[in-house]
């Protein structure tokens, strides 16, 4: 078995901030990323896929057909939005890092049979770098 793993860029902002606490709690919680206009991040995603190398073509996946269903289930949805107020997954859920990667994943498997029907390998992680001193895996 072998793993391919691609790394996609994309850009997003946020409010860190639960509606759940008052302004001072979010602050206190969250510093500088409570801020009510927000902030952003270029984010770098990885995306791994584990499965046996074809026989025919030696590839694990194709790179192309990786390619299009990271952009079609992810990157085309999320680049340049701003993440409070543009999807209903992060309506009573702080767009947290680890947040993010979780609803990522559930993009990634709601498009797996789409893109993928009838193949043999799976989604073998996931990796979000939001800050070169901050990444989250899954």
């Amino acid at each position: 078995m072998t793993t391919l793993t691609k790394r996609y860029a994309f850009s997003a902002s946020h409010r860190l901030a639960s509606p759940a606490l008052s302004d001072d709690q979010n602050r206190r919680i969250f510093g500088k990323c409570a801020n009510p206009h927000g902030h952003g991040h270029n984010y770098y995603l990885e995306v791994s896929v584990s499965g046996d190398a074809d026989p025919i073509s030696g590839l694990t996946l194709g790179r192309r057909a990786m390619d299009d269903w990271v952009r079609d289930s992810v990157l085309e949805r999320i680049d340049h939005t701003h993440l409070n107020s543009e999807f209903p997954e992060f309506g009573d859920r702080v767009p947290t890092a680890e947040n993010i990667l979780l609803v990522i994943t559930d993009w990634l498997r709601t498009n797996w049979v789409r893109h993928f029907p009838g193949h043999d390998f799976a989604l073998a992680s996931l990796r979000l770098e939001e800050t070169p001193r901050n990444s989250f895996q899954i």
